[in-house]
């Protein structure tokens, strides 16, 4: 009777764990089909539109640059984190840094973000929160640095870089940086071509004050 109890509560146990387990994958949002087309993305994933929408109108950065960065750093994947480093060609060794979620922000930039917009919620694996993180962070580049708003190629510089080295000048000599951000221009420009045959598809939220109360 004993062994029957003992067993049950194993069983039950097991259950419960791969509930949660199950449960705590379930909510995040698998990536895009093709994410070298917008508007497929937003096709995809229609509130992610709006968010995006939301964060290029509070801080000013067009869409396509918002989201050219995003894919670079996570190919739209809620998890991401960079790859362990190899420890005596056999093992992983620790990862290179914090970067972490679809912005590949790292622990100590993020927690600067929550405290200088009171987002103390946020999480770098919910899109919005993270989409609206880069828009932050692509103002204070615009600001700090100051790079135009659309110019994707120092803004990613920045980015990647962070504003004291970009005003450093830490890339001048990283050639496959430099490439990378011209990769990520690029992206930028296709997106904005795709975003215009298609965006009349997708619903702005409304402005805070026309909200119903």
């Amino acid at each position: 009777m004993c062994r029957n109890n003992l067993l049950a509560t194993v069983v039950f146990s097991l259950i419960c764990t791969l509930t949660v387990l199950v449960g705590g994958c379930a909510h995040r949002q698998a990536a895009p089909k093709n994410i070298d087309n917008i508007c497929q993305i937003f096709r995809q994933q229609r509130d992610w539109y709006r968010s995006a929408y939301k964060s290029s109108e509070k801080w000013s950065i067009p869409i396509p640059v918002l989201m050219a960065i995003m894919h670079q750093e996570s190919k739209y994947k809620a998890g991401a984190k960079p790859a362990r480093t190899a420890c005596l060609c056999f093992f992983p060794g620790p990862r290179p840094s914090s970067a972490y979620g679809y912005a590949q922000a790292v622990d100590e930039t993020w927690e600067r973000y929550k405290a200088n917009t009171g987002n103390w919620g946020a999480n770098r694996a919910n899109f919005a929160d993270a989409i609206d993180f880069v828009g932050w962070y692509c103002n204070l580049s615009s600001a700090l640095c100051k790079i135009a708003r659309g110019n994707t190629y120092n803004l990613y510089l920045a980015y990647h870089e962070g504003h004291n080295g970009f005003n450093r000048r830490t890339y001048r000599n990283k050639a496959w940086l430099k490439k990378v951000a011209w990769k990520v221009q690029s992206q930028a420009k296709r997106y904005s071509s795709q975003l215009a045959s298609c965006e009349d598809e997708f619903e702005r939220p409304r402005p805070c004050c026309l909200w119903p109360f």
